[in-house]
């Protein structure tokens, strides 16, 4: 079980880092996809949280 988490761990810091990306990245973003993209990360690091949090126990 222990080994699912790490891969999901490893997948949602992977998705998290190539958004991080995309938006350092981007010169023209509107206000709605900076919204989007920063509610995505926010869903993103909780994931991650969690299954650390559960990793853990």
């Amino acid at each position: 079980m222990e080994e699912k988490i790490e891969k999901a761990i490893e997948y949602y810091n992977f998705k998290s880092k190539k958004m991080l990306d995309f938006i350092n990245s981007s010169n023209n973003l509107t206000v709605d996809q900076i919204i989007e993209s920063g509610e995505e990360l926010a869903i993103l690091e909780y994931k991650i949280t969690a299954l650390e949090a559960a990793k853990e126990n």
